[in-house]
């Protein structure tokens, strides 16, 4: 049976696509069993429902505080019995009781190449660094920002005429390629965690 991905998204789906896109191969290894989403009227809702994939809505605002509504999140996910959930541009930091129930099974991607340049501005802060070379990291979601095991990493040259805008858009293909090509081979064939090593077979 293929492995099952519960994705989770915030804006236009851009990497959730190119997920449904190359799960719709048997080969992939994995199928999108559902698609969550912290706030309604984004498109990565309707790309999933146009492929036939299960969405539920969590937003904070519906619950009494951040607590609540992070016992609610895994709980909506968990329903779909996932092998693995996908930060596929899920802009809300997950707490403990998602954490609880899906550590080592949790993954996201960041625009730079951690440690380095960590939190929401990471392309900006390479270039402010001087930095000659960016890209992007996979890693499994821990209890910090940008803190956890180091999946898989790919570069790109920061050009001397980058700004802000160029450098991220050639960081997210990037991002995009690796998610897809690092989740499907996990699936398949498996990986392992010790300590802050990733190892997939």
């Amino acid at each position: 049976m293929p492995a099952r991905l519960v994705v989770l998204v915030s804006g236009t789906g851009s990497t959730l696509q190119a997920l449904l896109d190359a799960a719709a191969d048997p080969s992939y290894g994995a199928i999108v069993a559902a698609v969550g989403a912290d706030r309604e009227g984004i498109d990565g809702l309707p790309r999933a429902e146009r492929a036939g994939v299960p969405t539920f809505v969590c937003r904070l605002g519906d619950h009494v505080d951040r607590a609540a509504w992070d016992l609610a999140l895994a709980a909506e996910c968990a329903r779909f019995r996932p092998d693995l959930v996908v930060s596929a541009g899920f802009m809300k930091l997950a707490g403990p009781a998602f954490l609880h129930r899906f550590g080592g099974r949790f993954v996201n991607s960041h625009p730079a190449l951690l440690p380095s340049f960590p939190g929401v501005h990471g392309p900006r802060d390479a270039l402010a660094h001087g930095a000659k070379v960016s890209g992007c990291t996979l890693f499994l979601v821990d209890d910090g920002v940008d803190t956890g095991p180091i999946v898989a990493q790919r570069a790109v040259d920061v050009l001397d005429d980058d700004d802000e805008r160029t450098l991220h858009d050639r960081i997210k293909v990037a991002e995009r390629s690796m998610l897809v090509d690092v989740v499907g081979r996990m699936m398949r064939e498996g990986y392992r965690v010790n300590g802050r090593r990733v190892t997939i077979p």
